[in-house]
């Protein structure tokens, strides 16, 4: 009899990609029926669009480059709803398109397929189409309750152009892209994935709680006291830091592999989006903080790598 024999540990898990990819799915489904009641049945064609074309460049690229087909994974679904939900309603279907192109072909295919990109696919697209097409990327409609909209003018409640209670800024009755207005649907989709195991808190909790300390300081700096509540729960309920923080920091491939790491990556992305969001030029860093710690990603497995039992450590 032969046997097969393997280092440990020896996990076995009912998870799979497929299964893993369907439940950060069904955890989207909220932020998108969000999107689809404040922006009109268009969010549907937007994100439909977007999702399909993933789904294509996927298959094209890996029938011509003669490897395994794993569209049956969901991966490439995952980061076309989450590329449709980073766009306005507005978003016309070429540059949707253009989007899944440089998520799937560039970032993804092109370093080898799911497990090999370094960057989130999802949010590399949306800084090129951010950089290439600005106008199009800012230009928000004011959402309407039964699926109407009304044309705003520079776009977000960051630009300091827009004024919204409270209430309206939880529910999602701002402008701003589709699946970050809502932060009742993203919080829902955040305890679906904490309790189906399919994400952890740490990068989570690192990323808002700097974020929301770093806010707080930047904003009395600038500004003074404002209010408790403008001051802790404002930047969080404005922009797309909460959305960024649960379905895109959260990423297994590009975000590190240790408990420390995971704090230390969070930490970084709450940082560099409350460095840009108060003092650079672009009214929202999420994009980028997150892109630039995905970077940082193997440096920071480099330094929290962990002992492995029973080595023996060279001295010099």
């Amino acid at each position: 009899m032969k046997f097969t024999v393997s280092p440990a540990p020896h996990v076995h898990a009912a998870q799979t990609t497929q299964r893993i990819m369907l439940a950060v799915i069904t955890a989207l489904m909220p932020c998108l029926a969000a999107a689809v009641y404040w922006f009109g049945p268009r969010a549907l064609l937007v994100t439909g669009v977007s999702a399909a074309s993933c789904v294509l460049f996927e298959l094209l690229a890996e029938l011509l480059a003669k490897r395994p087909l794993t569209i049956n994974d969901l991966s490439a679904v995952v980061t076309g709803l989450i590329l449709g939900l980073n766009l306005p309603v507005t978003a016309p279907w070429w540059l949707i398109v253009i989007g899944a192109a440089v998520a799937i072909l560039l970032v993804k295919q092109l370093f080898g397929g799911i497990g090999y990109n370094f960057l989130n696919p999802a949010l590399a697209a949306r800084a090129v189409l951010l950089a290439s097409w600005p106008g199009h990327l800012t230009n928000f409609t004011l959402p309407m309750t039964g699926g109407g909209t009304d044309a705003v003018s520079s776009a977000t409640f960051l630009t300091g152009n827009y004024k919204a209670p409270m209430l309206d800024l939880f529910l999602g009755k701002i402008p701003g892209t589709m699946g970050e207005v809502c932060k009742l649907a993203i919080l829902v989709g955040l305890l679906y994935l904490l309790l189906k195991r399919v994400i952890t808190w740490d990068v989570p909790v690192s990323y808002l709680g700097s974020f929301v300390v770093l806010a707080f300081l930047f904003g009395y700096a600038r500004d003074g006291f404002t209010g408790w509540a403008d001051m802790l729960l404002l930047p969080v309920l404005s922009g797309g830091v909460l959305f960024g923080a649960v379905f895109m920091a959260t990423d297994y491939v590009t975000n590190p592999m240790t408990t420390r790491g995971r704090l230390l990556y969070g930490i970084g992305c709450g940082l560099i989006t409350a460095v840009i969001r108060y003092y650079g030029s672009y009214p929202e860093g999420v994009t980028y903080a997150i892109l630039l710690m995905n970077i940082a990603t193997p440096l920071i497995d480099r330094g929290f790598k962990p002992h492995v039992y029973g080595e023996v450590k060279q001295h010099a």
